[in-house]
């Protein structure tokens, strides 16, 4: 008998909750945001079309698109886009008096790392004391850690190396086409950054896979997948996050459809990947184990006092570290190559850059030979500036007593960001945005310029800390690869799909891969 009321009573409340209420504070604009256009129907009164938007994976594009007809769009009922880059230093500068959005709140574990603390001062008690870590004399001492990984990938790299291409517009036979660019290189920075930071070997080159061990908390251990784990979490989280009052409940229904339901299953599996592998290192601590990492600076300061951190603190900053640092630079070092192998005039110009500072027998780039190069650093920054791996708009909450933004006075407590994939298309800035043109970074004076505007490790006190690692680990690959083999793409048409979460997730990228006659290249 109760059951008919009772799915009254629900379906009232979900209506009061889900539409009425969400009206009646559209008209009531107690935030006078109403003015602003909004990107979508209905944006103004519910943050569903912009969840919606971000799981088509194109949300910083369709936004683009968006504020080509106005500066400032509303993407929800307490929500902002700004699209022109006078906002970067309001939203993300030094003085900016916005924080950290709520979303880093909602997708944070138990203790807050670097990147998901919203309160200032803990915010830079915890970049002080990863400054020394991150410092780059610091990653010069482990440059030998990529290098060492490097090798590994050159081996499984040589192995499934082919013929050359008969001439520069042939197509590769499908045979050919055994590389997995993105797959490759993605295993390379996870066993990188986990090498910097925990001191850990992972099989992944070697076995060609991303399968390792997870450890849950009550100390039992199963087998799970890496990358998979990782890119489902970020894609699950970054489509319902952005409804913050609902995101725990759409997280639940989204459950009871069968796609979403697999991509939260295959993401189970990431937190204890990272424990297994913090929990290892710990272990070996435990044992008097010196090593040289990102694990040891947590545990002591450079007088070799201890920082008495919570485990939880630490499994949660090295948590992100082994995330951001390997996922980031990946896309970074897909993108980039993509990019070259389309464009062979600038692939051209940059090997004879690399082969000028390296002898025909060295097979892996020494960073110190490498490291200056002005056209390899313009190639990486034109590949960071035309696909940013986060190329979303990094969200800000503007203090209670509210901001100037863009010459307007934003209420306090309202969402507000600019896509960085915006940012780096303003032809003002930028000329011809859309083209690949590495060149437009070698002029001293129009590089003075751009850099003010060419944020993708975002800008300000919220800076990436771990930018030198990814420049580092960029600059040894790049000039390693191009030096070492040539390459080709199934054709010139084909195109890499991508797909936006927090960043890029990028698909398959199948090359045909082979080495280049250099005499006694080893």
């Amino acid at each position: 008998m109760l059951g008919l009321p009772l799915a009254l009573a629900v379906a009232v409340a979900l209506g009061l909750y889900l539409i009425i209420i969400p009206v009646i504070n559209y008209f009531r604009d107690t935030k006078g945001l109403r003015k602003y256009p909004t990107f979508a129907n209905l944006a103004g009164i519910s943050d569903l079309p912009y969840c919606y938007l971000s799981a088509s994976g194109l949300r910083s594009a369709g936004l683009h698109e968006a504020h080509k007809h106005a500066p400032i769009l509303r993407i929800g009922p307490n929500a902002l886009s700004f699209g022109d880059i006078s906002a970067i230093k309001d939203l993300y500068g030094h003085s900016t008096k916005c924080g950290k959005d709520l979303n880093y709140v909602i997708t944070s574990g138990s203790h807050t790392h670097l990147i998901d603390s919203v309160d200032k001062p803990e915010h830079a008690r915890k970049r002080k004391l990863m400054s020394a870590a991150f410092a780059i004399k610091n990653l010069e001492r482990w440059e030998f850690k990529v290098a060492d990984v490097t090798d590994l990938l050159l081996k499984a790299l040589d192995s499934r190396c082919t013929a050359p291409l008969p001439t520069s517009h042939s197509i590769p036979e499908p045979a050919d086409l055994n590389v997995d660019f993105n797959m490759w290189i993605n295993l390379f920075t996870i066993e990188a950054i986990n090498n910097i930071a925990l001191s850990a070997r992972l099989p992944l080159l070697e076995q060609g896979s991303d399968e390792v061990t997870a450890e849950r908390m009550d100390g039992t251990m199963y087998k799970a997948r890496y990358r998979k784990a990782q890119n489902q979490t970020s894609l699950a989280q970054a489509t319902f996050v952005w409804a913050y009052d609902s995101y725990e409940w759409l997280a639940w229904l989204s459950k009871c459809i069968p796609r979403w339901r697999k991509i939260w299953k295959e993401a189970e599996p990431w937190n204890d990947v990272v424990y297994h592998q913090v929990s290892e290192r710990l272990r070996r601590y435990q044992k008097g184990e010196q090593l040289d990492d990102f694990f040891s600076c947590l545990m002591t300061d450079k007088s070799w006092t201890p920082n008495n951190l919570e485990w939880g603190e630490i499994v949660s900053e090295i948590s992100i570290i082994i995330n951001a640092g390997a996922d980031t630079t990946a896309i970074a070092l897909s993108n980039i190559m993509e990019l070259l192998i389309r464009h062979p005039e600038h692939l051209q110009r940059l090997r004879a850059e690399v082969d000028e500072v390296l002898d025909d027998s060295e097979v892996i780039a020494s960073y110190d030979k490498v490291r200056d190069l002005p056209f390899l650093r313009a190639c990486i920054d034109e590949g960071l500036r035309l696909i940013p791996p986060t190329s979303a708009g990094l969200a800000r909450r503007t203090p209670p007593e509210g901001a100037q933004i863009l010459g307007e006075w934003i209420p306090g407590d309202t969402s507000v960001s600019m896509t960085i994939y915006s940012a780096h298309r303003d032809s003002k800035v930028f000329p011809d945005p859309e083209a690949f043109q590495p060149q437009r970074w070698l002029d001293a004076e129009e590089r003075k310029k751009m850099e003010p505007f060419f944020i993708p490790f975002s800008a300000g006190a919220r800076g990436c800390i771990g930018r030198n690692i990814s420049y580092l680990e960029q600059i040894v690959v790049v000039a390693t690869l191009v030096h070492r083999y040539d390459f080709a793409l199934p054709s010139p048409s084909w195109k890499c799909q991508r797909h936006e979460a927090f960043n890029i997730l990028v698909g398959e990228l199948p090359i045909k891969i082979w080495k280049r006659d250099l005499g006694e290249l080893a």
